[in-house]
Formats: structure tokens, sequence, C-alpha cells
């Protein structure tokens, strides 16, 4: 089974940029597609990002394309969330999941488990 800590997140500016690390145990994260998704306060939760285990794919909701960039490296059990151009629209709960099945990236209850998340907060 794989366990998830997330890390990285923080208070920063609109224009800042962040970089969140995703950190795994377990062997079968070298094997696993790794996604993010957030929670902002009295929303639901939405998909951000996420890579294939072999990160020759990534996939990215509109709302943060061109803006974040996911990445994984796997020989240190740890996937990455750059995030430039921060908006307020940006804050929320980050979290990281992994999936060992099929079906679309984009939907989070496609992934069997999420970690317990890091703040991200960015201010006008």
């Amino acid at each position: 089974q794989v366990q998830l800590v997330e890390s990285g997140g923080g208070l920063v500016q609109a224009g800042d940029s962040l970089r969140l690390s995703c950190t795994a145990s377990g062997r079968a994260f070298r094997y696993s597609a790794i996604g993010w998704s957030r929670q902002a306060p009295g929303k639901e939760r939405e998909f951000v990002a996420a890579i294939s285990w072999s990160a020759t794919s990534t996939y990215y909701a509109d709302s943060v394309k061109g803006r974040f960039t996911i990445s994984r490296d796997n020989a240190k059990n740890t996937v990455y969330l750059q995030m430039n151009s921060l908006k307020p629209d940006d804050t929320a709960v980050y979290y990281c999941g992994y999936r060992s099945g099929s079906g679309s990236y984009y939907y989070t209850s496609n992934y069997d488990y999420w970690g317990q998340g890091t703040q991200v907060t960015v201010s006008s």
C-alpha cells in the first residue's frame, strides 16, 4: 500500500510561486499514477493535475494549465507540483493521491487514496 505525505504549502502573494511535494512510501508508488486535487472552503474537491507512472503523460485542469507543472522523481518516491503565477482563487488545501486502476485521470473518485493535504493561501 502507498502512503502519501504532502508538503510545501504556505502563505504567498498573488503572482508568487510555490512548489508542493508529495512523498510516498511503498514500492507500488513507482508503478502508480499520481494526481493532485484541491478543496477550497465551501467547495467540492476538484482535480488539479496528474502524471502517469512513467511520466510520459500529464493532465491538467483548465484553470491551472500553463501555470502549474507536475513532475515526478521515482528514485526519490516524490511527485512535485510547481505552481506559478498564483491567484487568490488557488487558495485551497492541496492533496496528492495515487491510483492503481483505470478510468479518467480527471475524476478524483478514480484515485485509491489521498494524503492529508497541505494548505496553500494566496493573498491579493
